[in-house]
């Protein structure tokens, strides 16, 4: 029997009952695969172009879309988020809840012909991960006692304490394997590989040509017998919004979603002949997007600023007009998709008149400190929001400019803390302690990542309660632990909580399987196939 989460593991471990969780793999992807098609070329769009494709540096949505297909993890999680084999064809935790054992699945290649086995996990987990990765190292700094080979295709991992969802953190993005032989003994970021990427992944990277497309094509080597079943993916690079959705529409391309097009395009590429849509595949992010405000840089170091930027910000107008329906106005900072989310936290009504008063309040003098806003790279609806909230914070005495930026030159500058204000949005990864606590632990305020502490947030209770949730096996306790900080945050504007994203994507009916797990999109589309 296996336990829809790991928090229900936690209890069980805890009354000295051993949990083995095992599945047979070919019984899994066969299900649902009927009448595959092999060959033929997907042709999609990465928007905006990434800035590089070494997914255990590099996190940003276009390089989770486009290397998840090259980098793979121990485990993949189904829709409904339970645990599925990856790399790993089984595992198991102790009665403590304290060793995972797993065990890989054979004749596994580096796509340079080496072979993938323990060792290559241990350095990934241990060495790699450990230094470089922005979630990733938090939670195996502060939990991950040891990592060790039991033998070539046998891994433990040994914790200081029981971590209730460390499973999930075995996604490709989040915990990606790094190949030992490449790296080991290099400087990580310099490595030329990573310009090259080399995974264990359905597809290989061929080409890119910067400005045009990036190209995979088919590992013929793949672990998996007879896949991937197609010869190619093109990821088009089209910078222009109304250039994509004509892509689609005329069928230059057959997939788009997320920062591909434009809100407003959606109810009409729906009609396209043929088209199919969802909003599945998004289970494992529940992302939520926000305001980031520098609490190193005036005005935002005074917590009734940030709470009048909140007070000012229509949110209702902005998923409504600017992202057309597509979200649902967020409360704080764990979405209500999310386990231990809670709704009961302060409110920031829509309301000019208090925002003004809470300026005056603050002491404030606006005109004396201008603020720029960074803009996010991911779209014109992203656009309308930085050009919306310019406006917005006008109202309220700011003197306000706009920057532009390309995805490389927004994840630099969020990374060097150099902004005043911009937007982000966070993956969730089906708890607060792997997608939401990095982005308050006072320990993670560390240049080198746009996905930590970047606002620079500090407190020190809050440090505190974050440990003792991310710990507990007791999920009332987490709860109530949870509840408190998000109380907390809310109050602070730690953030400013905008929505949590409602994310379509369309695609041409041709392309079967092209949503099979909670990580939809990013995942390896080894089992993607299209009519002839």
């Amino acid at each position: 029997m296996f336990p829809t989460s790991i928090e229900r593991a936690a209890p069980r471990a805890a009354k000295g009952l051993a949990l083995t969780l095992m599945l047979a793999f070919g019984a899994l992807t066969a299900a649902g695969v009927q009448a595959q098609t092999r060959g033929g070329t997907l042709r999609t769009i990465v928007q905006p172009e990434p800035p590089m494709l070494m997914l255990g540096l590099n996190q940003q949505s276009p390089t989770q879309l486009v290397a998840g297909k090259i980098y793979e993890s121990l485990l993949t999680w189904s829709p409904d988020m339970q645990p599925r084999p990856g790399l790993a064809k089984a595992w198991n935790v102790s009665a403590d809840g304290k060793v995972y054992t797993f065990e890989l699945q054979p004749g596994v290649k580096w796509h340079d012909g080496k072979p993938f086995g323990a060792d290559d996990v241990v350095f990934s987990v241990d060495k790699f991960l450990r230094s470089e990765h922005p979630r990733a190292r938090v939670m195996i700094n502060q939990f991950v006692e040891s990592v060790k080979a039991l033998s070539p295709s046998k891994v433990e991992i040994r914790l200081k304490e029981p971590f209730a969802p460390f499973l999930k953190a075995f996604v490709s993005d989040n915990m990606p394997m790094v190949p030992k032989h490449i790296y080991e003994g290099t400087d990580f970021k310099s490595n030329p590989a990573n310009q090259t990427p080399v995974g264990t992944g359905p597809f290989k990277f061929k080409e890119w040509k910067k400005g045009s497309h990036i190209l995979l094509t088919r590992n013929a080597d793949y672990w998996q017998a007879g896949k991937p079943y197609l010869d190619e993916i093109v990821f088009h690079v089209i910078p222009d919004a109304a250039s994509r959705a004509v892509a689609f529409e005329r069928g230059d391309v057959q997939v788009v979603s997320a920062n591909d097009i434009d809100s407003v395009d959606v109810a009409r590429l729906k009609k396209v002949p043929g088209a199919q849509f969802t909003t599945q595949g998004w289970e494992m992010f529940s992302k939520l997007a926000y305001v980031q405000m520098n609490y190193a840089r005036p005005p935002f170091d005074n917590v009734k600023v940030r709470q009048a930027v909140m007070m000012a910000i229509n949110r209702k107008f902005v998923v409504d007009n600017i992202f057309f329906g597509m979200g649902k106005i967020a409360t704080g900072p764990v979405s209500s998709t999310t386990p231990f989310y809670d709704g009961n936290v302060p409110a920031y009504p829509f309301d000019i008149k208090k925002a003004r008063a809470l300026v005056k309040e603050s002491g404030v003098d606006l005109a004396k400190t201008p603020v720029k806003i960074l803009s996010y790279p991911y779209g014109s609806a992203w656009d309308r929001l930085g050009e919306y909230t310019r406006q917005s914070l006008e109202q309220l005495g700011f003197k306000v400019e706009i920057e532009s930026a390309d995805a490389g030159t927004w994840a630099k500058r969020v990374s060097d803390f150099d902004f005043d204000l911009t937007f982000s949005y966070t993956s969730q990864y089906g708890d607060p302690a792997l997608g939401v606590s990095r982005l308050y632990l006072t320990r993670n305020i560390v240049k080198g990542s746009a996905f930590v502490n970047n606002q620079g947030y500090r407190n020190a209770e809050m440090d505190t309660l974050w440990d003792q949730a991310a710990s507990s096996t007791s999920a009332e306790e987490r709860q109530k632990l949870y509840s408190t900080i998000q109380k907390q945050l809310v109050h602070d504007v730690a953030n400013g909580y905008l929505f949590e994203m409602e994310i379509p994507t369309l695609y041409n009916g041709k392309v079967h399987n092209l949503i099979q797990s909670a990580i939809g999109l990013n995942d390896t589309f080894a089992d993607v196939y299209i009519d002839k």
